[in-house]
């Protein structure tokens, strides 16, 4: 068999495995083939945690709404820890799932966002933004941008928040998200709120021709999903487009935004979408924009989600390092 055509499928801890398994047989099933989801499914098997004012493992959190008539909002994630600063950067995160799935509240994401808030030192604003097929694109984006400005405007609707000291950051779908409301931030103007630094983990791209790493990894990211989600998204268009395909032939310069952020981009060497995310590298620096690539050789896509697996503790490590190199950096300028 041709190396193209070989699926691998990562060890990892059975917990893991079989969580993994569960969500992927959920999401299959609830793809209807006329480009629909089956809400009631997905509703009947979401795990979901509530905010909790009273502090969990040192942090706190909160629901707060920035548009009820299109249900969005955000839950913030404060750190209680007693030697933590008074003033303290700003995490804007936007959660994975193809556009399409889960959610701020997900169980999995309020654990993750939890211990970036406790372990980086951050307040952490996850965002609920709207979902597709029900909501195509451009509403993730506006959703995602608009909390920015709601953020600039309503600043102290959080406590300790520093708006100077910014990062956006997302996972899979998020971090197509965080990169064009980068995009957005950078093309406009902000009173309070400067993102100094994105962090994009494991970001979901795509395109017309099928890339080596898509056909020879196929474990939970493979080409009949992926084509769903990106014809839920912009069902008249074709993945060549910009907001798909990013840094392809419809690519759009960015290289006179000078205030586009430096970036930290997470690759995983068993995840499909890695040649993807290595040409959006390259073309971030085409563009003359600042980019840490940080690889995960073993690892596969959305792995950091699961507390188990070790890397993921490595993978929040790797986040403070880049969240504390950026903010020196920006105290120095």
């Amino acid at each position: 068999m041709e190396k193209s055509k070989i699926s691998k499928s990562p060890s990892m801890p059975l917990k893991t495995r079989i969580s993994l398994a569960l969500l992927t047989g959920v999401t299959d099933a609830a793809c209807r083939r006329d480009g629909t989801v089956n809400r009631g499914l997905i509703n009947f098997f979401k795990q979901v945690s509530p905010a909790n004012k009273t502090p969990v493992n040192g942090v706190k959190t909160a629901d707060i709404t920035v548009d009820p008539e299109r249900n969005l909002w955000f839950r913030v994630f404060i750190p209680t820890d007693s030697t933590t600063a008074a003033s303290l950067p700003v995490i804007v995160f936007f959660h994975g799932g193809g556009f399409m799935f889960l959610s701020a509240d997900t169980k999995h994401y309020d654990a993750v966002c939890r211990r970036f808030a406790r372990e980086i030192g951050a307040i952490v604003v996850s965002v609920n933004y709207r979902l597709t097929p029900e909501n195509p694109y451009p509403a993730q984006y506006d959703d995602g941008f608009d909390v920015l400005k709601f953020l600039d405007e309503e600043d102290e609707k959080i406590e300790n928040a520093d708006l100077s000291r910014c990062f956006l950051a997302g996972d899979s779908a998020g971090g197509n998200i965080a990169h064009h409301v980068a995009k957005r931030f950078s093309e406009n103007n902000f009173q309070r709120l400067k993102v100094i630094g994105m962090i994009a983990i494991q970001p979901f791209f795509g395109g017309e021709e099928r890339l080596e790493s898509e056909l020879r990894l196929s474990f939970i990211v493979n080409i009949k999903r992926t084509d769903f989600v990106w014809k839920a998204l912009l069902p008249h268009e074709g993945r060549d487009h910009e907001v798909i395909n990013v840094s392809g032939p419809r690519a759009v310069d960015i290289s006179a935004l000078s205030n586009f952020p430096p970036v930290m981009v997470v690759i995983g060497g068993l995840d499909g979408l890695q040649d993807r995310q290595r040409n959006y590298c390259d073309w971030l620096k085409k563009n003359n924009k600042e980019v840490k690539i940080c690889e995960f050789p073993t690892m596969f896509h959305a792995f950091y989600l699961f507390p188990e697996v070790p890397e993921s503790t490595q993978l929040i490590s790797n986040v403070k390092e880049f969240v504390i190199e950026r903010l020196s950096s920006h105290a120095n300028n």
